[in-house]
């Protein structure tokens, strides 16, 4: 036998999907509105699975809620950006040379607000709202980082996480699968 359960988390963020093409064919116009900076209210589903059960469960539910305050103090309300986007020294100018970050666990980046602290507070907390990464923040890849960051902390308790639903509205989402 194998047991699944399964977990949802809710968030609101921030990306610029830098790399978007279109063909127009299929898409039947060539607008390329993931280009611009725009914000989604995203949705994971965490699938966690055993082939036996610890105490009649897979895992408690409660043992995601670290997820919870990750999603709800990293991610929630702040704007995902690629370190290699060309709007990068645009958004981010007093960044501008890619240096000036600290490098975080779950491999993001955020910025060194010493670096900004004689600037107006507006200007310190649009900093504050930018998560660095170095990837295009696609629906595939930050479901794949988060994957990778839930598996991790799991696996310290020998729970396998199956794979990972990320819905990037209601209607879109993308499904990664852990590696066996």
């Amino acid at each position: 036998m194998k047991w699944q359960i399964s977990k949802q988390f809710d968030f609101c963020y921030g990306h610029r999907v830098w790399s978007q093409e279109l063909n127009k064919e299929y898409a039947l116009d060539d607008c390329l509105m993931c280009r611009h900076l725009h914000g989604h209210q995203g949705k994971i589903l965490v699938h966690l699975e055993s082939e036996k059960l610890e105490n009649g469960m897979v895992t408690d539910f409660k043992h995601l809620n670290w997820f919870k305050k990750f999603l709800d103090d990293v991610v929630d309300h702040k704007f995902i950006i690629d370190i290699n986007d060309p709007l990068f020294e645009t958004l981010l100018p007093f960044y501008k040379d890619k240096q000036n970050f600290h490098k975080m666990p779950q491999n993001y980046l955020i910025p060194d607000l010493n670096i900004i602290k004689d600037e107006p507070l507006h200007v310190q907390e649009m900093y504050e709202g930018f998560i660095i990464v170095d990837f295009v923040p696609t629906s595939e890849n930050l479901s794949a980082w988060l994957l990778e960051i839930v598996s991790e902390k799991m696996a310290k308790i020998n729970v396998k996480v199956s794979h990972l639903e990320y819905f990037e509205t209601p209607k879109s989402k993308s499904v990664v699968y852990a590696s066996d």
